[in-house]
């Protein structure tokens, strides 16, 4: 449907409903039927059918995951650009750069580190997601020139990915239920001197949903050999200096942590703290006041968004891109 797949497990009466409506060529239908599915952590009820129906007019991002009825996640993609736990997976991707090798993005949501390696000369590109509609927004808005599979990792049909592979999992791998099967699954896509990445892996989950684990479990369980503190990603990339790996008894304090395994390749050839352009402003300024979205992205993101200042500076500082007041915004935001 629309040039995505959809193979999730567990879905079967969807899968059949779709095909059906499909094969009578009712396409509108069925591209609703797919764009009300959600994963398993949403409590929410999808919106009515005439109004996903009107998604596939929307002429932007934000008024495409307002009629999806979004809500928090909404906010969380709409305001990615910025948000400290984006730039803590824009420095391990810079400290472990994928090159040439071909990327899976497991839990890709949106697309939104897809659309950083792709303007960054990365090809090979494959998203992954259990939720079909977010894969729908990142093909229509973030990064098109991906491919996009609608399975759950640990039950995907074949992918295609040629091996050795670079397979990243972004703050999501906590969220995973069965984690030893899911771990396998990335190194089994992967392959033999492949990479596995996985970023802001929660280990004190005091807001958002999911299962965390301790440092050294997350470790043994993915055979990882460099972990970092989620916060000195964060302010690495904002200094724009290496990351300082830690060992895992030293981590144990963190809220969330990155880890490598595997091969773990060179950093990349340009900083990727220095956004790409063309930078807008940051849109969380408003009146020239850093507004939040809600009360609960506050909570989340505001302790750790010290890079923001609580007005909007006149003039801008030199950094004023490294610090996100200036932002490279997909064209449809």
């Amino acid at each position: 449907m629309d040039g995505i797949p959809f193979a999730r497990a567990g879905r079967a009466e969807l899968r059949d409903r779709v095909a059906g409506l499909l094969a009578d060529g009712e396409v509108d239908r069925a591209r609703v039927a797919l764009l009300a599915d959600a994963d398993d952590w949403w409590s929410e009820p999808p919106p009515p059918d005439e109004q996903l129906a009107r998604v596939d007019a929307a002429g932007t991002l934000r008024e495409a995951m307002d009629l999806l009825g979004m809500g928090r996640v909404g906010d969380y993609f709409a305001h990615r650009w910025s948000d400290p736990t984006h730039l803590a997976v824009l420095a391990l991707l810079g400290r472990h750069w994928p090159g040439d090798r071909p990327v899976v993005d497991v839990a890709c949501g949106i697309g939104t580190q897809l659309r950083e390696l792709s303007r960054r000369g990365v090809r090979d590109l494959l998203g992954l997601d259990v939720v079909w509609s977010k894969l729908w927004l990142a093909q229509r808005f973030v990064c098109p020139e991906a491919r996009y599979v609608c399975a759950d990792l640990t039950a995907a049909p074949d992918l295609q990915v040629p091996r050795p592979a670079y397979v990243t999992c972004h703050d999501a791998f906590y969220f995973l239920r069965d984690k030893p099967a899911a771990a396998a699954a990335l190194h089994a896509l992967a392959g033999p001197g492949g990479t596995v990445v996985v970023g802001h892996a929660h280990v004190a989950d005091t807001v958002s949903a999911g299962e965390p684990l301790a440092p050294a479990a997350y470790a043994r369980l993915l055979g990882a050999t460099v972990l970092y503190d989620d916060a000195e990603l964060t302010a690495a990339l904002l200094a724009g200096r290496p990351p300082r790996p830690a060992a895992a008894d030293e981590l144990t304090g963190s809220e969330a942590i990155g880890l490598v395994a595997g091969d773990l390749r060179a950093p990349a050839p340009a900083d990727l703290g220095e956004p790409l352009g063309p930078l807008r402003p940051n849109p969380l300024y408003v009146d020239g006041e850093l507004r939040w979205p809600s009360e609960r992205y506050a909570a989340e993101y505001g302790p750790r968004s010290a890079h923001l200042p609580a007005r909007w500076p006149d003039p801008l500082p030199a950094d004023a891109a490294r610090r996100r007041l200036l932002v490279d915004l997909p064209e449809q935001w």
